[in-house]
């Protein structure tokens, strides 16, 4: 069982949401363009959150 490849698609996971931080407080602050860029990493995260849940599925089901 390799539970490095669910950790690390998390680590991924984290470190996307992250580094959004900056552009979601310029995206507060009036500047459209980092709304943009909040938009196309949201869609990275739901990517791979899909990912994980799929990977954590997997594991768990061949432990049994």
């Amino acid at each position: 069982m390799d539970f490095n490849n669910a950790a690390g698609i998390f680590d991924k996971l984290q470190d996307l949401v992250n580094d959004t931080q900056t552009d979601m407080t310029k995206f507060t602050e009036g500047n459209s363009s980092a709304g943009t860029r909040v938009r196309k990493a949201m869609q990275a995260v739901k990517s791979l959150a899909q990912e994980l849940r799929v990977e954590i599925q997997t594991q768990k089901n061949s432990e049994f």
